[in-house]
């Protein structure tokens, strides 16, 4: 194993006494915990480090990667001026990592100049270096692609290293929670100090399935910005069983703050996600599901629509769909009919599934490589019935239409953040253009759907 350890690093300037002056003490424990973190690591005997920082370039389509001789920096943006840094990129490494990634299909986009060391990398590297941390680097940023490749993309460090016969370490840059209490940057959040908690459980047990298995929407609101450096960091020790060690954790501004080491143990094939990853959402979507990603792939790389044979009995009648396409938790397009427009249910999510990718106006048609990160629903919609008043509609069991002449507007029911039916008319209304105290027609309907 070529990759010895890591390690998961904050990164407030705060804890800089240049920077911080008295209030940088505020976070003693994270400062000796970074010294400690980086005498370890300088003990490893590497011979190079891969840093990942969430603050640099970041894309949603790839991962960036820098490429200068030399990396230089300063935290003059926080009145330190004084305090720089200098750091030398392993070009071999880094050559070869753009190369892995790729086998991987990890996109990765190079910066090739302007870069300079932002504060994911500074700040903790301050205390990291007063440890004895001094190797050449290769760095690079996170990207808004799926966990899955993510984490593929630390399998590629490891890949990397293995090629080029280099001893290496990794540090994933990342603040936990920003919402752990009323004066926190953006204020208090019940999901902060439940998100870090779950956190150091997921590191302390070495758990990469449960890190993986976090809900997307819920680390929203948490307001982190270190959750994809660390499934970087810990797809670098896929395959190997994993001993983890939380070196200390406090959050003494509102935010989180902690310091994790890693080091691989033997092989352990039950520890190998990277290829279980890939294939994932194909295994375990039903059979509507699967159809509309055959849909969307046949379409956005063929250029074809989908023909399918043998259709399920239950399938064979006819009924609207709406077909939804979410990416890490958000949405990124749906489109839907009220009633069939189809010969059957397939036909119906083949074009609606065609149209969600590429005719939702509120979003860039899907490019092909984004279909792999795609979380796909789809929902088949029973008869409408009328609605006399309030007390008959519920958000999590029915959706709702409303009328009103030629303009009509319709919310799926069991919607995230609508809990009430206020809520649900209030947005069918706006969807159609429709205002609050106009009069309207008001609908119910049920819906079965398939994931």
């Amino acid at each position: 194993m070529w990759v010895l350890g890591g390690g998961l690093v904050p990164h407030p300037p705060i804890m800089v006494p240049e920077v911080g002056g008295e209030e940088a003490y505020r976070v003693r424990r994270t400062q000796e915990a970074l010294k400690a973190l980086g005498r370890r690591l300088s003990e490893k005997g590497a011979e190079a480090a891969v840093l990942i920082t969430p603050h640099g370039p970041v894309l949603w389509e790839a991962v960036p990667l820098v490429l200068q001789p030399r990396l230089e920096g300063d935290l003059g943006r926080f009145g330190a001026p004084e305090v720089s840094f200098s750091l030398t990129t392993d070009e071999e490494l880094a050559r070869a990592l753009v190369e892995a990634a790729g086998v991987l299909e990890v996109p990765v986009s190079l910066v090739r100049s302007g870069y300079r060391l932002d504060h994911g990398i500074t700040a903790p590297l301050y205390w990291l270096e007063k440890g004895g941390f001094d190797l050449p680097v290769v760095l690079c940023s996170m990207a808004f692609l799926s966990w899955r490749r993510l984490y593929r993309f630390g399998v590629a460090v490891r890949r990397a290293a293995e090629r080029c016969r280099r001893r290496v370490v990794v540090v994933a840059s990342g603040d936990l929670s920003h919402r752990l209490s009323p004066e926190a940057p953006y204020g208090y959040d019940p999901a902060g100090p439940q998100f870090d908690a779950r956190i150091r459980e997921i590191v302390a047990a070495a758990d990469a399935k449960a890190l993986l298995s976090l809900n997307p929407a819920w680390a929203e609101r948490a307001g982190e910005c270190g959750l994809r450096p660390l499934i970087m960091l810990f797809g670098a020790f896929d395959g190997y069983r994993l001993r983890t060690e939380i070196l200390s954790y406090e959050g003494p501004f509102g935010v989180g703050y902690l310091v994790a080491y890693l080091e691989p143990g033997e092989e352990a094939p039950e520890r190998c996600l990277a290829e279980e990853l890939a294939g994932k959402p194909r295994r375990q979507e039903s059979y509507l599901v699967q159809v509309a990603r055959r849909a969307i792939e046949a379409y956005l790389n063929r250029g074809e629509r989908l023909e399918v044979k043998d259709i399920p009995p239950e399938f064979a009648r006819r009924a609207g769909v709406f077909v939804s396409l979410k990416k890490e938790g958000m949405l990124r397009g749906c489109i839907g009919t009220v009633g069939p427009t189809q010969p059957n249910i397939v036909e119906e999510v083949i074009e609606n599934a065609i149209s969600a990718a590429t005719r939702d106006p509120r979003f860039e048609p899907v490019d092909p490589q984004e279909i792999e990160d795609l979380t796909i629903s789809v929902d088949v919609l029973e008869e409408p019935e009328p609605v006399e008043s309030l007390a008959e509609l519920d958000p999590k069991e029915y959706g709702v239409i409303v009328v009103s002449g030629s303009r009509r507007g319709l919310l799926l029911p069991d919607i995230e953040g609508v809990d009430t039916p206020e809520q649900q008319l209030a947005i069918a209304r706006r969807k159609a253009g429709i205002g609050p105290h106009e009069p309207v027609e008001i609908y119910r309907f049920r819906v079965t759907r398939y994931h």
